[in-house]
């Protein structure tokens, strides 16, 4: 089974403790590594999770305030000491690429790849698709424009049945035809169906990344049917008006918004330093919505394992 995995660098708020850092994930797309959030500290993550810099192509930023993007100009400079080559695209609001680009330009003059910034737009959007990925940003309701990200895997091909192909003495070109769901057609005319050939494909994973929002309905709608969810829980219930005040979510929230989208596993993080462990986040949102973890530094979760 192809990689799809997610990497949690940090899973902190506002500034980074002793216990957590700041925003930032990576997930690991058959190799291809994409950022989520850049806080501080994301480079020193990168090389204690054993990621490699050079695989790094895409980054995407939910947002302009420090805890997720601080740590871009750092990594990116760090990238260019390592020799990292070919085009790294960072996707970010309008107001962060006129500032971004013009310090990149000053600190780290000198870059081995292309740097690329892509706006994303306000309504969101599809930012990137590839032959097996979508990549689309939506709406999130902070005070600033944040946006969410979701991560789509492309219906996979089925599999051959290595008996019959032999059986039907089928032609290699036909072979990714087959996979596709064609039908084969023999000399003589005779149409073999597809499912004589072929077993049905593993299912496709998703995964979306809920920064900092208010509770709003409009995001569970947003990332409904999506496999997993992280989504931000700074606050405990008790701390719900400071949550409203301050538009962020609490785990009671997070927990909330998986359940009405139809998750299949929910992840927490973005935690106030107020907290001792996610635990405490656990212990409300778990009554809500069962199949609920904690994010913590240093996890990886396969994502193919919870794929619907």
């Amino acid at each position: 089974m192809e990689k799809f995995s997610l990497n949690i660098l940090g899973c902190g708020s506002a500034t980074p403790t002793a216990r957590h850092l700041p925003a930032c994930q990576v997930i690991n797309f058959r190799d291809t590594l994409m950022m989520i959030d850049c806080g501080e500290g994301a480079q020193l993550s990168v090389r204690k999770m054993g990621l490699k810099f050079s695989r790094i192509s895409h980054i995407f930023i939910s947002h302009l305030h420090g805890d997720h993007c601080l740590g871009l100009p750092g990594l990116l400079s760090t990238m260019a000491l390592h020799g990292v080559g070919g085009t790294v695209k960072v996707y970010m609001h309008r107001e962060g690429i006129e500032v971004f680009s013009k310090l990149m330009d000053f600190i780290c003059t000198e870059r081995p790849y292309t740097l690329e910034f892509v706006e994303i737009p306000p309504k969101g959007g599809v930012l990137l698709e590839t032959h097996a990925l979508t990549v689309e940003a939506f709406p999130l309701y902070h005070r600033i424009p944040t946006s969410g990200f979701i991560f789509r895997e492309k219906p996979k091909a089925r599999h051959i049945k290595g008996d019959m192909v032999k059986f039907f003495n089928v032609p290699v070109r036909d072979i990714p035809a087959i996979k596709e769901g064609a039908d084969l057609v023999l000399e003589d005319g005779r149409v073999i169906e597809n499912s004589r050939l072929t077993t049905p494909p593993d299912p496709s994973a998703s995964y979306a990344y809920c920064s900092d929002t208010i509770f709003n309905a409009r995001v569970a709608e947003a990332v409904r049917g999506v496999d997993v969810i992280y989504h931000e829980s700074t606050y405990k219930q008790s701390e719900a008006q400071l949550a409203k005040e301050r538009f962020h979510s609490t785990a009671a929230q997070a927990a909330e918004i998986a359940r009405m989208a139809g998750a299949r596993l929910l992840i927490l993080g973005h935690y106030s330093k107020r907290y001792e462990s996610g635990e405490e986040m656990l212990d409300e949102a778990v009554p809500i919505f069962p199949d609920t973890i904690a994010a913590n530094e240093g996890m990886v979760i396969n994502l193919n394992e919870y794929a619907g």
